[in-house]
């Protein structure tokens, strides 16, 4: 499940309108959503509150041999208007589930962010501004986030450790994002690396279609899937050592009339990595998800398959199934959250590790209750087991 202060970033990306789906970085998303969930350890409560609509703080305290925790804080200069009360939140906001994406968006015209007083241009630009300290370890995190214009944005974040090599690491990206196609350029203190990335997005251009601001794309015919292609490189300039991947995703969009499902396909040609996952949502309650690993220099494979099971009401099943009989009843709709209680995750490998992950919500508490098996390991089967709570307000 979602941090609070994650669940706050991602309202600064809607409300800024960047598409943080747009990405190489973002291309295996939705299999690692259904297949790379952490399991948590021991127990761990999080207290959190939106107290402004430019303020948020957050405080976590956990038990895993020693008593730990966390103190955060986090400013945004665009006012954030969405629900933070736990009791509140729709759980698909919260929980990493199967990602539909949705069509891509024209970026804004410039002129749209220019505000004028007096003949004087007064606008500001958007900013996000996060610090985390770590408990009793004195460890700090910190994020600097800042859209430059409608197509560009600016991410800095760093940590403080004396564990870490120099005391800390600082990784810049600069990102570019047209809606075709997306860039990033980035550079990290840690061995002084250079990186860049980028996707393309085969099909329509959403820059030439009819829009206007807080409108949908008005194509001349609806596109039911998407096709991308991107590529990342990386060259540390200190230990003179770099690498390479490719990747290409093909996934359905909202008007596919069939079940929606995701394919990706990536290769990190140095190391002879070959990487294909299918995720498929089967029912409106359920996913499936396969991931096949192979090495062409070792021969070595692995496999992992993983679900996720929505509970739903009575009432909402018979309101989906209602849908597929009378689409002209789709305005017609409850809360998307307003009958789901919680989901159930599990994932399995060839070796025959386990991971089983139960995620909801009781009265005013999110939680997340998992564990990890090892089926192999007779005399030590649960790796680790644990339960997260979370209450939020606003």
């Amino acid at each position: 499940m979602l941090g609070f202060m994650d669940f706050v970033q991602n309202a600064f990306n809607a409300a800024s309108h960047w598409n943080r789906d747009n990405s190489y970085g973002a291309l295996n998303a939705t299999a690692q959503a259904l297949l790379d969930f952490e399991t948590p350890k021991g127990l761990r409560f999080h207290i959190s509150s939106l107290a402004a609509p430019n303020f948020a703080t957050s405080y976590t305290v956990g038990t895993v041999g020693v008593v730990d925790g966390s103190i955060s804080y986090l400013y945004s200069s665009l006012p954030l208007r969405t629900s933070a009360k736990s009791c509140d939140i729709d759980l698909h906001r919260v929980i990493k589930g199967y990602r539909q994406l949705q069509e891509l968006r024209r970026p804004d015209e410039d002129w749209w962010w220019e505000l004028w007083h007096g003949g004087k241009r007064i606008d500001r630009r958007d900013t996000l501004l996060y610090g985390r300290i770590y408990l009793p370890s004195s460890t700090l995190e910190a994020l600097y986030l800042r859209r430059l214009s409608p197509t560009k944005q600016l991410r800095i974040s760093c940590v403080s450790d004396s564990s870490v090599k120099n005391g800390g690491t600082i990784l810049a990206l600069l990102q570019n994002d047209v809606g075709k196609y997306s860039t990033e350029y980035m550079y990290s203190t840690d061995s002084a690396l250079l990186g860049f990335r980028g996707l393309y997005n085969f099909g329509l251009d959403p820059r030439k279609a009819v829009t206007s601001p807080g409108t949908a794309q008005d194509f001349a015919e609806p596109v039911h899937g998407r096709f991308s292609a991107g590529a990342e490189l990386y060259y540390g300039i200190l230990n003179k050592s770099g690498g390479i991947s490719a990747g290409l995703r093909f996934t359905t969009l909202p008007q596919h009339t069939g079940f929606p499902y995701t394919m990706t396909l990536t290769l990190n040609p140095l190391m002879g990595n070959l990487t294909s996952t299918y995720a498929v949502k089967a029912g409106q309650n359920l996913a499936l998800c396969s991931r096949f690993d192979f090495n062409f220099y070792s021969y070595e494979s692995d496999l992992q398959v993983g679900c996720e099971l929505w509970r739903r009401s009575r009432n909402a099943e018979i309101e989906w199934a209602v849908k597929k009989l009378r689409p002209d009843w789709n305005d017609v709709a409850l809360r998307p959250d307003e009958d789901v209680s919680g989901v159930l995750k599990a994932r399995v490998d060839r070796n025959w590790k386990i991971g089983v992950l139960w995620e909801g919500r009781i009265k005013e508490l999110l939680f997340t209750l998992g564990a990890s098996l090892d089926l192999k390991r007779r005399e030590q089967i649960f790796k680790a087991v644990g339960i997260e709570l979370q209450y939020s307000s606003s």
